[in-house]
């Protein structure tokens, strides 16, 4: 199953983390735009040079869906080469930004070349089940996200309904739809999306739903660090991988180097690696 394949993964490169290729012109080195002459032809060209750098250090890239579908036609060929890319050099790859509920649409997700989609759960379970039908078909998981890392995302995920936060009672909703879609490593194909920078809302989520898989998004976000992403992981250092975007993608901003942005993704890649591992040991 497709989450056993990132767990399997994460153990082999012992790295729990996931990189946004999502980028915006700022994030693009000028020398490269300058010589592709447009944004969407410069970003094709980093996304492939820098699934080609991290291959050996990251076990899994994610891509917005929505990046591409502006661009028309030209943007889907992109995006449809990019994640063949991604999937040839064996990432885990996941599909972000397809929220409809039409099933044609979900049918066309099931089918693209990637491992996971990406989807908000706040239509209700019969918009998460329109894709769950095709998932062990497909060998596909779907990441549900629950609670986001934007700073005002605790003023709906966050109320309470009951005895439990909105984002709580979200969690219950996977939990009961993940009822036999249990893969050899104990968590389910639905996973969820939580935030990097709520260290409360992690520890909650791992502890009640010990069969759901977490990514914890916003590792780049302020208020965010390894220590609070540990609490989502279990005891053996499973059950879990991190986000980062541009500060991997774009680090070479930070290092004031264009000229070798692949390699200054490299050693922030490492880095977040390093940072992580110091309060995780994954068995």
């Amino acid at each position: 199953m497709s989450i056993d394949k990132l767990q399997k993964k994460i153990r082999k490169l012992k790295n729990p983390t996931i990189v946004d290729l999502t980028m915006t012109q700022e994030d693009i080195a000028p020398t490269v735009l300058a010589e592709a002459g447009a944004f969407l032809p410069a970003y094709e060209k980093v996304c492939t040079e820098l699934l080609e750098g991290l291959q050996e250090i990251v076990p899994a890239v994610r891509l917005d869906f929505n990046c591409f579908v502006i661009y028309g036609t030209q943007g889907l060929s992109v995006l449809d080469r990019l994640l063949k890319v991604a999937k040839e050099k064996e990432y885990f790859v996941l599909l972000d930004g397809l929220n409809s509920d039409k099933t044609a649409v979900a049918d066309y997700a099931l089918h693209m070349p990637c491992d996971g989609l990406s989807l908000m759960p706040y239509l209700g379970s019969d918009h998460i089940k329109t894709y769950t039908q095709g998932l062990a078909e497909n060998d596909k998981s779907l990441f549900v996200t629950l609670r986001t890392p934007n700073r005002s995302a605790s003023e709906i995920q966050d109320l309470m309904t009951g005895s439990r936060l909105v984002h709580q009672a979200a969690a219950d909703v996977l939990g009961r739809l993940g009822e036999g879609l249990i893969g050899k490593c104990g968590y389910t194909q639905i996973a969820a999306t939580a935030a990097a920078n709520a260290p409360d809302s992690l520890r909650h989520l791992r502890s009640k739903y010990n069969r759901l898989f977490l990514l914890v998004d916003g590792y780049d976000y302020s208020n965010a660090n390894a220590k609070n992403c540990s609490y989502a992981f279990d005891q053996f250092g499973h059950g879990a991988v991190v986000c980062s975007g541009t500060g991997i993608t774009a680090a070479w901003k930070e290092q004031g180097d264009e000229s070798n942005y692949v390699q200054c993704a490299v050693e922030a890649a490492h880095k977040m690696q390093k940072n992580i591992l110091r309060y995780i040991t994954i068995l």
